[in-house]
């Protein structure tokens, strides 16, 4: 039989708090502690979640439990956030329903965190595939950057989230993720230029000083001390726990998965450094000759640097600090700013910018996510939204958020009911009203487009004349004195005689959750959320790439003298627009609570939680929940569960599952008015009777564990007894056969020793015989070895003496012939030295005649001549020497004889030179016309390339042939050469790159004195023409690729294309062809060479980054070409050792 599991299986406590009997608060606070203390952070009101934050990691997000809550049913297995997302994503997936999945709780409740495990989730079970996967990469990616944007540290939470978000995840119809769109409310902009004590600002900021680097803060004009921005909190500015610079380069890691450039990147960083500059900027006041004070700017530094930072001017900017310019009809009136507004003016310029760049992020965001529009798509929505607060101090951000939860438990409470009364009629149940607080006369306070409090507020901010939050105020108590659900003092619901906790500038609204009382203070300022018109065109005319897109009403062609929308008006409509939304969606419900306000885990706050528990109305729910049947079930699981109470259904039915219940319901004898039977579920009123039908099933399954463990131990001791038995005879078996071996061996044994005598005497009486045998033999060839011996020693003494009788003539005949030899040698001595003795005497004669003959030619000057003589001498054996050692004709040798004298040191050196010079000359006179161009365009290619490129070092030895194709002499590009009416300078294959997959595709490069021409290498036929004066610039990397893009001039009738990116195996020679034809073309500029690891290339209407990276490639040493996005081409290259 299977087992099957429940969530009344093990239970801690109640799982569902519909079953929760007796129903009171405290028991429902009872149940959700206890489930807590043991590690039970998830607890269901029928279909609605309620999230608990353990404030610590627990190991029930693993894999495995991913794969054990898949496409099970949402109450088999113990209450879980995966139950709900699977739940959700099956209806989504198989029942073609559009889901949502609405997320609530106050600030660190845990509402970030549970929307993504529920993201984490669906992406983990839906479908696999390098698209997919990329889109669900995409989809996650996106919350590390608006969590950086969007998110604060707060007294409450380390990870605030500051603004609401909704996000529409898009599936196709296998139920795979194809993109999503993200929404974003009433972003808390007010912190960006002051937090609360012991809180900080946006993540951002820290992040960007703590994690960028060196040169980066240098291009942003940004220090890394904190104490230098007036914006940022210093109190609280180091969080516990929380790595600011490694979460930088998760953001920057995140925005270029998600699909940012580069520049982009770059423009937000620069508009965020900014933004603290902006905080740095200080007023002083200034009298002027009316008597008015005007505003001057202290320290002009800051003001200059921001101003760098947007590319704007400095005195637009500082005069837009200083004057208000009013428009009505055709008047014009400018007005000095005192030192107060100045402030205010620089706060709503820096609030506004940054909400600004926080919708465009979410624009950005949404453009690189969003799914392309080909057939209609399934969508689940995923709404992480701020809860109902409740401060010692509510103002208007508080008076908005609590207007949204009416909103959202006014339709929680409508989808509730209609879902209850839905499968009543479905099941044929009858169906009762049921009592409930209808919350719609408060959402009518406040959003009644006559009476309510918003209507008012806008009424009041248009309202010529002085508006104060006063005559606000006074204006609530003279159209909202009589409803029931507002207070004030002047209201006659106050009862102000006695309560004295209502002061004069607050009113107090009765909402769903409870009371709360609201100051007046700010209502109208923070309502108007006005930017002065001078500061919108100052930004509007800043050279920023991203000021025109943020601040459009600047534009002065587009002035509009309209009231922009306030901001209360602004969220009034789009939360009108997120509830139709909803409405067309199957909700789903995680209700988010805290424990403690210590963010510390195993510490469980009553109060605090009770106190959650009433605004987020959970009692209301379960009692709306339990105003019919308290639980359902299908028939097969009940009857599966509970079969074994009766014995008509146990072990096994076999008849239908709902006869099969009607059967066990009457044998258990349960009251007809405690259940009913649906089509296909039987529906159970009262919890008591669950639980009853609990208590005998497990009082049911301990008798049959009592029955089973005695037909277990009896079938235990039977099969122990069989063993046994067996065992005993297997053991004399093998006995009786060890016994039989062992004497079988012992008369082999026996046998062996008696053969073993046997053979031994044979054997050695063989052996005897054969040594006689063996001895007869040896004496023979003895005796007629002595007889050889002796003959062959006579004739060896006769050979010796006729020897020695031939070796002593031979030695007589010697010594006469030696004696006859001495005596010539004698006699021809004695003659030699005789004639040596003439030459002597003859030679000392002559030199005596000489120095007699010459003595009288010697003077005073004679040691001069000969000096002269002697070096005379010298440099002709100098110079003749010289000419035998001289080295090779060629410029490359640079052997050179060694000097032979220390005075020679300098025409040595000059010689040397001048000779270098001369076979220089001798060689240059050799070269063709066609030579010396070769070698000029090596010598422009070194110029280019040299210590720039990579790929120039290989190139060197090279020559440049140009046609490599002999388009001319190939008959297979005859029909090309026909259309070329020029001489081609250079014909080469080249790939042309594609920009959707990173693949080349064969193309002919042509290049003549004009124009460069690509054709297709099968037919020949002609792809695309550019003249050379459309060419602007040809961008190459720095490695050892052959990857160049050829940039068009804008506008050109060649750009509407956009450029071209090619790679070739000779791109020196490529490039520095077109350099030289370039530089020599009439009508035509110089052409730039960009040498560069990323740049842009022009794809039609889009920009395209190419990158380049070294590493390894999957093709081995080739390099390859890869889309990682929209907006970047990633061209791997192998690192060259």
């Amino acid at each position: 039989m299977e087992v099957k599991t429940s969530l009344l299986d093990n239970m801690i406590g109640v799982g569902d708090m519909v079953l929760l009997e007796p129903l009171s608060e405290d028991s429902f606070i009872a149940n959700l502690k206890n489930r807590f203390d043991h590690n039970e952070i998830y607890t269901y009101i029928g279909s609605v979640v309620i999230s608990m934050n353990p404030y610590r990691s627990l190991p029930i997000f693993t894999p495995d439990k991913v794969e054990e809550y898949r496409n099970r049913n949402f109450y088999e297995l113990s209450p879980h956030i995966y139950a709900l997302a699977d739940e959700a994503y099956r209806s989504l997936r198989d029942q073609d329903k559009d889901q949502c999945i609405l997320i609530t709780g106050e600030s660190g409740a845990g509402k970030t965190e549970a929307s993504k495990l529920v993201m984490s989730y669906v992406a983990a079970v839906c479908g696999k595939g390098q698209e997919v996967n990329k889109v669900k990469e995409q989809l996650l990616q996106s919350n590390p950057v608006l969590e950086a944007f969007g998110n604060a540290k707060t007294v409450r939470n380390d990870n605030s989230s500051r603004f609401g978000k909704y996000m529409d995840i898009e599936f196709d119809f296998k139920g795979d993720p194809l993109g999503g769109v993200i929404s974003n409310y009433l972003l808390e902009k007010s912190r960006v230029v002051k937090q609360p004590r012991g809180e900080r600002n946006f993540h951002i900021f820290y992040q960007l000083l703590s994690g960028a680097s060196d040169d980066t803060l240098k291009k942003l004009k940004l220090d890394r001390d904190f104490s230098k921005y007036n914006y940022l909190s210093l109190d609280s500015a180091a969080v516990n726990g929380l790595d600011d610079a490694a979460n930088f380069r998760t953001v920057r890691n995140a925005m270029q998965i998600v699909g940012f450039m580069e520049d982009e990147v770059q423009s937000v960083l620069e508009l965020v450094a900014a933004v603290l500059k902006l905080g740095n900027i200080e007023f002083k006041p200034e009298s002027r000759s009316n008597g008015n004070d005007e505003s001057r700017i202290k320290d002009k530094n800051d003001l200059k640097e921001m101003c760098e930072l947007l590319g704007t001017e400095q005195s637009v900017l500082e005069r837009a600090f200083s004057y208000r310019t009013v428009e009505a009809k055709l008047e014009k009136v400018s007005t000095t700013l005192n030192v107060a507004q100045a402030y205010y003016a620089r706060d709503a310029l820096a609030k506004n910018l940054y909400s600004r760049l926080f919708s465009w992020l979410v624009t950005r965001i949404n453009e690189s996510i969003k799914a392309q529009p080909k057939s209609r798509h399934k969508v689940m929505g995923v709404l992480d939204i701020y809860g109902f607060e409740i401060f010692e101090d509510n103002s208007f951000e508080q008076f908005i958020i609590n207007y949204c939860n009416e909103k959202l438990q006014q339709i929680f409470i409508e989808l509730t009911l209609r879902e209850e009364q839905e499968e009543y009629v479905r099941e044929g149940i009858e169906w009762t009203n049921i009592e409930y607080f209808n919350n719609a006369i408060i959402c009518d306070l406040i959003e009644n487009h006559q009476s309510g409090i918003l209507a008012m507020l806008d009424e009041e901010c248009l309202r010529p004349g002085t508006v104060t939050d006063e005559t606000f105020l006074d204006k609530l108590n003279t159209i909202c004195a009589e409803h029931q659900h507002f207070e004030s003092r002047l209201s006659k619901n106050s009862k102000f005689l006695t309560d004295h906790s209502l002061p004069h500038n607050c009113f107090r609204i009765q909402h769903y959750a409870g009371k709360v009382l609201y100051r007046a203070e700010g209502f109208v300022d923070k309502n108007n959320d006005l930017l002065y018109r001078d500061l919108s065109q100052a930004m509007y005319k800043a050279n920023h790439s991203l000021m025109k897109q943020l601040f459009p009403e600047g534009n002065p062609a587009k002035v509009n003298l309209k009231r922009p929308p306030t901001a209360g008006f602004q969220f009034k409509a789009s939360v009108g627009t997120l509830m139709r939304n909803l409405q067309t969606k199957n909700p789903n419900y995680i209700r988010c609570i805290k424990p403690n306000d210590k963010k510390a885990s195993h510490i469980f706050t009553d109060s605090l939680v009770c106190h959650q528990v009433r605004y987020l109305g959970l009692m209301e729910n379960v009692r709306v929940r339990r105003a019919g049947y308290a639980f359902r079930q299908a028939y097969e699981p009940c009857l599966e569960r509970y079969k074994m109470l009766c014995k008509r259904t146990w072990p096994h039915w076999r008849g239908p599952a709902r006869e099969g219940v009607e059967v066990l319901m009457a044998d258990l004898q349960v009251p007809t008015e405690e259940f009913s039977y649906g089509r296909s579920k039987i529906f159970i009123r009262n919890p008591r009777t669950l639980f009853s039908l609990e208590e005998r099933r497990r009082q049911c399954l301990q008798d049959l564990a009592t029955l089973i463990q005695k037909i277990y131990r009896g079938w235990k001791c039977r099969s122990h007894f069989l063993l046994l038995k067996k065992s005993q005879i297997v053991v004399a078996a093998w006995y009786r056969r060890y016994a039989q071996q062992k004497k079988y061996k012992k008369i082999k044994s026996a046998t062996t020793v008696v053969q073993s005598y046997t053979r031994g005497w044979q054997a050695r009486k063989l052996l005897r015989e054969l040594k006689y045998q063996k001895r007869c033999e040896e004496a023979v060839t003895t005796i007629s070895a002595y007889w050889h011996g002796t003959q062959a020693r006579m004739e060896l003494r006769r050979l010796k003496q006729e020897a020695r009788n031939i070796h002593a003539v031979t030695v007589i005949w010697a010594y006469w012939q030696g004696t006859k030899a001495r005596r010539e040698l004698r006699r021809l001595k004695e003659e030699a030295r005789r004639k040596h003795a003439v030459a002597v005497i003859w030679a000392y004669w002559k030199g005596l005649k000489v120095r007699r003959e010459y003595r009288k030619f010697f003077r005073a000057n004679a040691g001069k001549k000969i000096y002269n003589f002697t070096i005379q001498r010298i440099m002709q054996k100098y110079f003749l020497g010289l000419k035998s050692t001289m080295p090779s004709m060629s410029p490359i040798d640079k052997n050179w004889p060694v000097k032979p004298y220390i005075f020679l040191d300098g025409v040595h050196t000059e010689l040397r030179r001048i000779f270098h010079l001369w076979r220089c000359k001798k060689y240059r006179s050799q070269f063709t016309e066609e030579k010396k161009a070769v070698y000029e365009e090596k010598l422009e290619a070194s110029e280019i390339f040299k210590d720039k490129k990579a790929l120039y070092a290989s190139s060197v030895s090279q020559p440049f042939i140009g046609d490599y194709l002999e388009i001319s002499k190939n008959p297979k590009y005859q029909k090309l050469n026909s259309v070329m009416d020029e001489k081609v300078l250079l014909a080469d294959v080249v790939n042309k790159i594609n920009r959707a997959n990173g693949k080349g595709t064969a193309r002919i490069f042509l290049l003549t004195k004009n124009s460069v021409v690509l054709a297709d290498q099968k037919t020949g036929q002609v792809k695309a023409s550019v003249p050379l004066p459309d060419l602007t610039s040809v961008s190459v990397s720095t490695q050892s690729d052959g990857f160049f893009a050829l940039k068009l001039k804008e506008g050109s009738a060649s750009a509407i294309k956009g450029d071209f990116l090619l790679s070739s195996e000779h791109l020196i020679e490529i490039i520095t062809k077109l350099h030289r034809t370039g530089a020599t073309a009439a009508d035509s500029e110089q052409l730039n060479i960009d040498i560069s690891d990323e740049f842009l290339v022009q794809f039609k209407h889009d920009k395209v980054c190419v990158k380049f990276i070294q590493g390894a490639t999957k093709n081995g040493n080739s390099v390859s070409c890869k889309r990682k996005n929209n907006r970047l081409l990633e061209v791997s290259v192998p690192t060259t050792v």
